[in-house]
């Protein structure tokens, strides 16, 4: 079980590799939220999910197996907003621009609205949607600055540019989990350790 952006941008080359390694494992894809990843993990409907954390919703009779690190990021349009490229902001300044963000059912929404609550800063974004590709195509046409993990951005985009934060902005994890209660597929042990070995 896996969300859009994680399938998309992260998993789809160790589907391929594990695939031609062992062509007769019948590999199924279960495309949720990060949310509703826990739920199928939780009934029993997938063997392992893919999310990012922290989570909430990971807890007891989860265990969790971190993959790899990762910065959240607000992009912009050269074209819009190319005076605010080399120009640091706060998070108070920036919500004098229109945030494009994921809906309140993703982790990712959940984050930065953690963070703005921690500043005691009301986050009223101006689109809310359900697709990180989405919202970087709505950022590339200027509708707004955008909010997505930094690894859907490729680093050499002519069109869109990473904001630069005057504060600390807090790094997240891309994890594994599987449910300690149930037992787990051999299959899923060997995607487990092909994701091990490119660390």
């Amino acid at each position: 079980g896996a969300s859009d952006t994680i399938c998309r941008y992260f998993l789809v080359p160790y589907l391929s590799r594990f695939h031609k390694e062992y062509p007769n494992i019948h590999i199924k894809v279960t495309n949720q939220t990060s949310i509703g990843c826990v739920d199928l993990l939780e009934n029993g409907s997938v063997d392992l999910i893919f999310t990012n954390y922290p989570n909430s919703r990971l807890g007891n009779g989860k265990q969790v197996q971190h993959i790899k690190d990762f910065q959240d990021c607000f992009i912009a349009s050269r074209k819009y907003y190319g005076e605010l490229e080399h120009q640091p902001l706060s998070f108070k300044e920036l919500l004098n621009y229109p945030i494009l963000m994921l809906d309140k059912t993703s982790m990712t929404s959940e984050f930065l609205h953690n963070i703005c609550q921690q500043r005691q800063l009301d986050l009223v974004p101006e689109v809310e949607l359900s697709s990180n590709d989405l919202l970087i195509d709505l950022a590339r046409i200027g509708l707004g600055i955008a909010f997505i993990p930094d690894f859907c951005l490729p680093d050499d985009d002519p069109d869109l540019f990473k904001l630069t934060m005057s504060e600390v902005f807090p790094s997240r994890q891309l994890v594994v989990g599987y449910n300690d209660k149930l037992p787990i597929s051999e299959a899923a042990k060997y995607f487990i350790e092909s994701l091990n070995e490119d660390k």
